[in-house]
């Protein structure tokens, strides 16, 4: 009996030596769509990639605006949230079609996309507390969308398998980081430091039972979030506004009393935990009725900063190798905080892996669709032995 047209199509695929697959990634800095081309030959632990075109097409400030109306938000209005799931299918499948234009690639090239979404919420069983709901999350712009505009095999919804493995949907990056970034006699700290950190410990040993993967606190939410009301600017460039600025050290103390950090690992978060509003309470708690808003920045700087080395301190070793990635391992401020508290850890990016630290989290879809279509789950830690992502065809 002959297979349909798709799924030929994706037999054929597998079956090849080489893929050629799209890694897209929109994360909670809505500083816009990271577009990574990918070439992979093999699967698992023999995996081998090459980054060939990536790219961070921004986005303009209405998309931004539509998307905050049901971000992070405990209610929000149906309607949006309805309306956008489908225009960000389609809004990220024009970008793709013009990132595939500037670099002179036709879309039958290209074998797969694999499409993160757009994150607007996260409720980890252990932060919604409702007895009888298990862990969840929720990730929009539909696949369907991307393929029929594209006409390339969409791969989507990764972060569902994990959940309904038993996990708790985040953080993903452990599989791309132990793919790619292991070394046998070398310890490793992957250190990713989006809207927030995560990182994922590969010992020297290789023994993917010692690796865990898991995420540490705020990244760079809660610092984009004051410079966006306050600067009216969406991040810190360089980390100027926080060099400015003085620490205030009882705000310091104070967030870092947050119960997130006592918690066992591995663990989630995500900007509805870690927010304006937070902050806001403690300073009220305080009774500090002014701040200035640069001194705000420069103490959520050294917030992330602390919880980050804090977090080496407790759960690794100051013995180790950080490899750093994200937004926040290009704010020296961040890292002159991490290497300041841990001096016996060497800190560098993952540039020195081969790994351009802007599009990690863009390649980890790339491969994790790679995986989907040609590999066979891998257990790693406590985390599950599952292949993520649902296919939507083009026809």
């Amino acid at each position: 009996m002959a297979l349909n047209r798709n799924l030929q199509q994706l037999f054929n695929i597998a079956q090849k030596d080489e893929r050629l697959g799209i890694g897209l990634m929109s994360g909670t800095s809505l500083d816009g769509l990271d577009i990574a081309l990918c070439r992979f030959n093999g699967h698992g632990m023999q995996t081998r990639f090459e980054l060939l075109n990536f790219v961070t097409i921004p986005y303009d400030d209405l998309f931004k605006d539509e998307v905050r109306q049901v971000f992070a938000k405990r209610q929000a209005d149906m309607e949006q949230l309805t309306l956008l799931n489908a225009h960000i299918g389609s809004y990220h499948a024009e970008l793709i079609l013009q990132a595939l234009n500037q670099w002179q690639i036709k879309p039958a090239e290209v074998d797969y996309i694999a499409s993160h979404g757009q994150t607007v919420y996260h409720a980890p069983a252990r932060q919604h507390n409702q007895s009888g709901y298990p862990n969840a999350t929720l990730q929009i712009g539909d696949g369907d969308h991307i393929a029929v505009k594209t006409g390339i095999i969409t791969i989507s919804d990764f972060r569902q398998k994990h959940i309904a493995g038993g996990g708790e949907g985040a953080p993903l990056a452990l599989y791309a980081d132990v793919l790619l970034g292991s070394e046998p006699g070398e310890s490793r700290l992957l250190l990713n430091i989006g809207g927030i950190a995560n990182a994922t410990w590969l010992p020297a040993s290789q023994n993917l039972s010692e690796v865990f993967s898991t995420d540490i606190g705020p990244g760079n939410t809660l610092i984009d979030a004051a410079c966006k009301k306050y600067f009216d600017q969406p991040y810190d460039k360089d980390g100027a506004i926080a060099l400015s600025g003085i620490v205030n050290k009882i705000l310091l103390k104070a967030l870092l009393q947050h119960p997130f950090f006592e918690q066992k690992l591995p663990k989630t978060t995500g900007p509805e935990v870690f927010n304006l509003a937070f902050v806001e309470q403690i300073l009220s708690d305080l009774e500090i009725d002014t701040i200035k808003p640069a001194d705000l920045i420069a103490t959520l700087t050294a917030y992330t900063g602390e919880c980050i080395s804090n977090f080496v301190k407790t759960y690794v070793n100051t013995y180790v190798t950080i490899y750093a990635s994200g937004g926040g391992a290009s704010n020296p401020a961040i890292i002159s905080y991490i290497k300041k508290n841990l001096t016996q850890a060497n800190v560098l990016t993952t540039g020195a892996l081969g790994i351009n630290p802007d599009a990690k989290e863009a390649i980890l879809f790339a491969l994790l669709g790679n995986e989907t279509i040609a590999g066979e789950p891998i257990a790693i830690g406590k985390n599950p032995a599952i292949l993520m992502g649902k296919f939507s065809f083009p026809y």
